[in-house]
């Protein structure tokens, strides 16, 4: 196996950036959603399922500097810290942010019709749903395109990175839970599946809806109310990742279980 794909964005829920390389830090890939648009009036982090013009917002995160496409136009500055945390909760945990002074706010507000602000995430991870790396392999999305009937694009599914697993079997990530990862130079605990929303749906480029990828996931992987694609991990050893790099499972060992 080898990494097929890597991707990230400085944005939660902007556009999902392809990349050849990334640092994984000992929560999560470096860079990775940094920033998030809030609406202070509901206490809440805007979500992509619910504003899909979002996922047009190229954002770049890079020496200091943060330069964010919206709506076609790229606004580009140093991100000034205005000294207003925020202690809002995203499914269920706490996030602690503070909102960003600079030029986003007006057109974030304009693209997405609600006041909203630039807030920055003070703890690495804080607007994630689950583990802050994710994982889908290329067998997965052979199945999926079969399925459905249609050429499906990996950054549909927002992965960190997408597995080169060959000739295996679809969904042989199912069985890795519990298992370490090696990529690169990091190493991984890969941990339970991922619950799926419409955000799948969503064209990577346009946030423009048009397929039923989420409905033809649901006719065969429908387990207790949850439809899963792809599997979460978390980072047990930092290093660098980059495309091409070898992907492997370390050997079980104790009682009753053999090497593999």
């Amino acid at each position: 196996m080898h990494v097929h794909g890597i991707g990230v964005s400085a944005l939660k829920g902007g556009r999902h950036r392809s990349r050849s390389h990334v640092l994984l830090g000992p929560d999560g890939p470096v860079g990775d959603r940094v920033f998030a648009v809030v609406d202070l009036e509901a206490g809440q982090v805007i979500r992509t399922v619910e504003h899909p013009s979002l996922v047009t917002c190229d954002a770049r995160w890079d020496d200091g500097v943060l330069s964010v496409e919206i709506d076609g136009q790229r606004i580009e500055a140093v991100p000034r810290m205005s000294g207003r945390r925020l202690a809002l909760e995203y499914w269920g945990r706490a996030a602690a942010m503070e909102v960003v002074d600079g030029p986003w706010a007006q057109e974030f507000s304009r693209l997405l019709g609600r006041a909203v602000v630039l807030a920055r995430c003070s703890v690495v991870g804080a607007v994630v749903y689950g583990d802050s790396v994710t994982l889908s392999t290329t067998g997965s999305l052979g199945r999926l395109a079969d399925e459905a009937g249609i050429i499906v694009d990996e950054r549909r599914f927002r992965s960190t990175f997408t597995i080169d697993t060959g000739d295996a079997a679809a969904h042989a990530e199912d069985s890795w839970a519990g298992r370490e990862l090696d990529l690169g130079g990091a190493r991984l605990l890969v941990g339970h599946g991922i619950p799926r929303c419409a955000v799948i749906d969503l064209e990577p480029d346009t946030g423009a809806r048009g397929t039923s990828l989420l409905k033809t996931l649901a006719g065969y992987r429908l387990n207790a109310g949850e439809i899963e694609f792809g599997v979460y991990a978390r980072v047990i050893r930092p290093g660098t990742v980059s495309l091409g790099d070898r992907a492997s499972l370390r050997p079980l060992s104790g009682p009753g279980r053999s090497p593999t």
